[in-house]
Formats: structure tokens, C-alpha cells, sequence
């Protein structure tokens, strides 16, 4: 009996042994396995409507949304999506809690130090937002204003190379509704954020808006870590949904680029 038990014990452990081996494989950088299917992780910053948001029913919605689902079909991967602050999706990325971000990012020389971009799917611009009574028509009429965007951002960079040439103070929040929140209490002039972005503000507020004719910013790209072998599939994709029009047909049916 003890003989026979060694034995039993020394098949478990080998067993056991080969479970563990199997079981290191479950996060790997282009997404964890979910028993048949393998999984990738998403995160976002749901504050950025028409790119991604959170509706009243609790669920994730959006160009990029819909974006990243279309492309975990294609590649057979279970999408799961996770809701972060917009200045921590690189950190994410790099601390391996996350496979990919998409979230209105542009694929900047500076974040690229940092992640590797898929190509761009999407071109972008910025724009210039106030109520009726403090609407600009020139980037001088910037002059002393107080400019608010968001933490991160691309327009935060870009608001930086002005504020000196037009006496700008600049006001930095986390979240874009924020600063609408504030220019609609009179805390801030402007906000500065992205046309597509500024659009669905400017008509449920009331707001206006002013192009900055001043720059001409990266595009919107997919955001993986260094080294992800999803960066080739996904660009493959993202060719393949140019082509088809599966691209064009969410970004008319987001009313983006208009």
C-alpha cells in the first residue's frame, strides 16, 4: 500500500508539474487564453465620445469600440475592454496590463519612445471650443485667455508651444467633459480638444468652435507594447478594412471625418 501510494502520489505531482507549465502560457503579449479562445485585453479612457464612451445601459460604445471588436473577430480573439484614466493607457501597456489601447491616441514621435503604433486609421485635427461670447476667429485672440485640455493629450502639447507667443494660462484636467463643465461654469475661456470630438459638444451645448489652423497633428493609431507580434496582425487588418470599406462604413456610420 505505501509502495502503491508513492507511485499515485508521484503521478499527481508530475501531473500537477505539467498543469503549471501549460498554465504560463495564459498571458502572453498578444493577449491571455480563455479556455478555446484566446483573449485581448483593451484599455480606454470611455470619455471621448464619438471615439469611445459609456452608455446609460453600462456598456462600452464607439468608433473605437467598434473598431476594436471588428478587429478581434477578424483575428478570433475574445475582446475584453478595461476604463482608464487617458494619461495611464501607456503606463498599461508597458506594465502588461493591457495587449492594446485604443482610445483617440495619436501616434506621436514622443509615445513612441514608449509603445509601438499600428498604422494610422483615422487622420485628426484639432479645434478651439467657447460659448458664442467668447468665440475666437485668430489665433491671436488667444491673447491672455485661459485654455483648458486634457491631461496627456496631444493638445496638450500643442497648447505648450503657444502659451508663451500668446500669454496662454493653461488649465489641465483629466477628463474632456470636464472642460466643457468648465467653460459652461466660467472657469475656463476655451477648451481645446479634437474636431470629432468638439462636435457633438458644440451641438448639445451650444458651443462654437475655431479650427487651429496652426499645426498639422499625427493621426489616431492602435497603441501596443514594445515588441507586440499583434502589431503586424492588426496591421494587416486595418488594410483589409480600408479595402473593403468596413473602415469607411464606421466612420460614417460614427459621423467622423464630416
Amino acid at each position: 500500500m505505501k509502495k502503491l501510494f508513492g507511485n499515485g502520489f508521484l503521478i499527481l505531482l508530475v501531473i500537477g508539474l505539467l498543469a503549471a507549465c501549460g498554465g504560463g502560457n495564459a498571458e502572453r503579449s498578444n493577449g491571455s487564453s480563455d479556455g478555446d479562445k484566446k483573449v485581448i485585453r483593451m484599455a480606454t479612457s470611455a470619455d471621448y465620445e464619438p471615439f469611445e464612451s459609456i452608455n446609460e445601459s453600462g456598456e462600452f460604445v464607439g468608433f473605437d469600440i467598434d473598431l476594436a471588436q471588428a478587429i478581434a473577430d477578424e483575428l478570433g480573439y475574445k475582446l475584453e475592454i478595461t476604463d482608464m484614466e487617458f494619461n495611464g493607457l501607456i503606463g498599461a501597456l508597458q506594465s502588461n496590463k493591457a495587449d492594446m489601447v485604443l482610445s483617440g491616441m495619436n501616434a506621436t514621435e514622443d509615445r513612441k519612445k514608449n509603445v509601438d503604433f499600428s498604422k494610422e486609421y483615422l487622420p485628426a485635427h484639432s479645434t478651439f471650443i467657447a460659448t458664442p461670447d467668447k468665440a475666437i476667429h485668430s489665433l491671436e485672440e488667444l491673447e491672455g485667455k485661459t485654455i483648458g485640455v486634457q491631461l496627456g493629450s496631444i493638445q496638450q502639447e500643442g497648447i505648450e508651444k503657444l502659451k508663451n507667443e500668446y500669454n496662454i494660462e493653461i488649465k489641465i484636467v483629466d477628463k474632456v467633459p470636464l472642460l466643457v463643465q468648465e467653460i459652461l461654469a466660467n472657469k475656463i475661456d476655451i477648451a481645446y480638444v479634437d474636431k470629432d470630438v468638439a462636435k457633438g459638444y458644440i451641438e448639445a451645448e451650444g458651443l462654437v468652435g475655431f479650427d487651429d489652423p496652426s499645426t498639422s497633428v499625427p493621426g489616431y493609431a492602435i497603441a501596443f507594447p514594445k515588441g507586440s507580434e499583434l502589431v503586424d496582425e492588426v496591421n494587416k487588418v486595418l488594410e483589409q478594412f480600408k479595402s473593403d470599406g468596413t473602415l469607411q462604413k464606421l466612420i460614417d456610420k460614427w459621423g467622423l471625418g464630416e
